[in-house]
């Protein structure tokens, strides 16, 4: 995106400040980001949302609004400075939306940056698996007595483990012969887990997980930490709707227990890893101790391997699709991220023994 216009853009929202620089974040797999600073030292993140990919830009700016001014509200107690660290702040656009549309017809929205602050694509250290527990825990308990019914589903069937397995069916009817032999290993894979992988979706359609304010896309590096890494804030709202609590449980868990990152092609380096699952559900359970019903506790473990198959199973879906969704940067880019994900499964099976035992003693410690 050229700069110039970028910068024409962050003049469009009411923020009261002069620019001064901007530079590419480089992570999102969806929507471009950019970082900016101002002469008078206020930063900013902005945003550009793909509207092809959120095909109601609007209504997800206001999702994100919506939820933030009601975290923001359960902090009475904090000056608006320290609110701001805590919570995500938006500047509305001069149409008094928090969302503009450019003369080239993109969306944006405009945050204010927390300073001081960090992420972690990666974790390498317990106690910031157990700060991102209780971060989204948090986040789970501060919305819970949220309506999520007020909030516009942006992406349906996000998570909707039938609706992934339909796709991927869609895909592989269409695929090269090519790309479907290269694929076969994670295809046969995929047909061996499918029947486990829809019990969390027949459970919530019976009722027995109730709909709550989830987040959606939990991975560690949705947290900022301070410097003493201490949970500071969730960002990235974009996909805050209704859904279960395990899935945002088990994205986060998919990143933070992966011990390489997503994209790793040395599968001998991915492994699950026990203890910081142990660390982050101590502090995702602390925060939300009385709050979860026994099914929604019990099934937090099948969560998290259910996530790392949606997400195997998208990155999938995606190569034999033709590489049409995420961003890549070589032809087998989406291939190998989902053998990364089929492998950090296969390595979560392997020590479920570990991780029952691990989950027993958490509950054993909270009570």
């Amino acid at each position: 995106m050229n700069k110039e216009h970028v910068k024409s853009v962050f003049e469009q929202f009411e923020h009261g400040t002069t620019f001064k620089y901007l530079k590419e974040f480089t992570s999102g797999h969806i929507n471009d980001t950019y970082f900016i600073d101002t002469e008078e030292g206020e930063k900013f993140v902005l945003q550009r949302v793909n509207h092809e990919v959120f095909k109601d830009v609007p209504a997800l700016v206001a999702n994100k609004v919506r939820v933030s001014k009601h975290l923001a509200a359960k902090l009475p107690e904090l000056p608006d400075a320290e609110k701001k660290r805590r919570v995500l702040s938006f500047a509305p656009a001069s149409t008094g939306e928090y969302h503009l549309k450019d003369d080239l017809g993109k969306f944006w929205n405009l945050t204010y940056f927390i300073d001081d602050s960090k992420v972690f694509d990666t974790v390498t250290e317990r106690e910031v698996a157990y700060e991102g527990g209780k971060l989204f825990g948090d986040f789970i308990k501060a919305t819970d007595d949220f309506d999520s019914a007020l909030l516009t589903e942006v992406l349906p069937g996000f998570h909707d483990m039938k609706n992934r397995l339909g796709q991927f069916e869609e895909a592989r009817s269409q695929a090269s012969e090519e790309r479907l032999a290269k694929a076969k290993s994670c295809i046969d894979r995929v047909e061996e887990l499918r029947e486990e992988m829809v019990i969390l979706q027949n459970l919530k359609e019976d009722g027995q997980i109730p709909v709550r304010v989830t987040h959606n896309d939990t991975k560690i590096s949705n947290a900022l930490f301070d410097e003493n890494n201490k949970g500071l804030c969730v960002i990235d709202t974009d996909t805050v709707m209704p859904g279960i609590v395990h899935y945002d449980f088990g994205d986060a868990i998919r990143t933070i227990c992966n011990t390489a990152e997503e994209d790793e092609k040395d599968l001998d380096k991915v492994t699950f890893n026990v203890d910081y699952y142990e660390a982050y559900l101590e502090g995702f359970l602390k925060e939300l101790h009385g709050s979860l019903n026994e099914t929604e506790i019990k099934n937090l473990p099948l969560g998290a391997k259910t996530i790392i198959f949606i997400m195997g199973l998208r990155f999938l879906t995606d190569y034999l699709a033709g590489d049409k969704y995420y961003k890549t940067t070589y032809p087998e880019h989406n291939l190998d991220r989902a053998k990364n994900q089929l492998k950090l499964i296969e390595s979560f099976e392997a020590q479920t023994a570990a991780i029952e035992k691990a989950s027993e003693s958490i509950l054993s410690q909270i009570g």
